[in-house]
């Protein structure tokens, strides 16, 4: 009984989600959702003017504690830094916990699994600090998973069937079809049945 009493709750949790996102949307024309999207829990964006988010069909945003059973730390936080900034979020892929901020730009393509708790950022941060490097976009081809608590760093695209280990620390290009993890992230094997 039990379990049907979490499950009316999670429902409950992703129908009010999801209004209070249309609404943030409507108020904030840099941001952009496409059709079908899930949200439990309500992620936090924060877009500068001028910038973009643009997320396409079918994603979903797990923003609350109990919405993945492999546990998540914190909400969705999804931003630009400046106003030439964007990211692009194409259909049917899912976050659970994910943070995701661009300086210049981030594009994950369609049908990316993206881990509890990852990172996903194209820039050092702290860019008044001589020691930080500047800006560099981050691709992440169609297909790819990317594990649990995993970090994509600036400059990496990411290729099309990848899977990056949990834990991982990306920052080097990583091919189409292998599996990669570590840190730094490396090639473990070849995926060859794709």
């Amino acid at each position: 009984m039990l379990h049907y009493f979490r499950i009316i709750k999670l429902m409950l949790i992703r129908y009010t989600s999801s209004i209070w996102v249309m609404i943030i949307c409507k108020l904030d024309k840099s941001l952009k959702i496409g059709k079908n999207c899930k949200f439990i829990g309500v992620p936090y964006f924060r877009p500068k003017p001028g910038s973009k988010i643009v997320i396409g069909n079918n994603c979903s945003f797990n923003s609350s504690k109990n919405s993945n059973l492999i546990g998540i730390n914190r909400k969705c936080m999804i931003s630009t830094l400046n106003e030439k900034a964007s990211i692009i979020i194409e259909d049917n892929c899912g976050f659970s916990g994910a943070v995701i901020a661009a300086d210049v730009k981030i594009i994950i393509k369609s049908g990316t699994r993206c881990g509890a708790n990852a990172l996903i950022t194209d820039t050092d941060w702290h860019l008044d600090d001589p020691r930080a490097g500047n800006p560099k976009p981050v691709i992440i081809e169609e297909n790819v998973w990317i594990g649990e608590g995993v970090k994509v760093l600036k400059g990496v695209t990411i290729g099309k069937n990848t899977v990056i280990g949990a834990g991982s620390v990306v920052t080097k290009s990583i091919p189409d079809n292998v599996i990669a993890a570590g840190n730094p992230c490396k090639i473990i094997k070849q995926i060859n049945n794709l």
